[in-house]
């Protein structure tokens, strides 16, 4: 899927019906900027509710924090 949007005066850039539709994202959500060489990397940062669960299970024994580092 290959689709072009333009920088607005505003610097606003409206993200084409196609990928839209494709990723499912609806108006009002929040995106992150990554920059990633001479480009951009667009996330959506994700509600706090999805997060909800995502560690568990993990250890929390046997991990390395600040004091651990050389």
């Amino acid at each position: 899927m290959s689709e072009t949007a333009t920088l607005s005066s505003k610097f606003q850039i409206s993200i084409p019906k196609a990928i839209r539709t494709a990723q499912h994202w609806e108006a009002g959500l929040t995106f992150a900027f990554i920059p990633k060489g001479t480009g951009v990397l667009l996330v959506p940062v994700p509600k706090r509710e999805a997060l909800k669960g995502l560690a568990r299970g993990a250890a929390s024994s046997d991990y390395r924090d600040r004091a651990d580092r050389f």
